[in-house]
């Protein structure tokens, strides 16, 4: 299953949301206004990780991150929706 960290309130999080549904792809949303436990999640897979770098450089959190099952993340929805 594809793990998806973001927020709900995030437009690109929500626009995500709605592309894997229409695909049908299996995935679980981890929002981290719901829960403390997702965003240190979140911030122990972003922490030194070079995927954010450029997220980093422009001041953006990186989100959505879409996470596979072999749990190689990534930033981009068409690594999910073309696999």
């Amino acid at each position: 299953m594809i793990r998806v960290y973001g927020m709900e309130i995030c437009p690109d999080c929500l626009e995500a949301k709605e592309q894997l549904l229409l695909a049908g792809v299996d995935f679980e949303f981890l929002d981290f206004a719901d829960s403390t436990a997702n965003l240190k999640e979140f911030l122990k897979l972003r922490e030194g990780n070079p995927l954010f770098d450029e997220a980093r450089r422009q001041g953006n959190i990186g989100i959505p991150c879409f996470v596979l099952p072999s749990g190689e993340a990534t930033l981009q929805i068409s690594d999910i929706l073309q696999a």
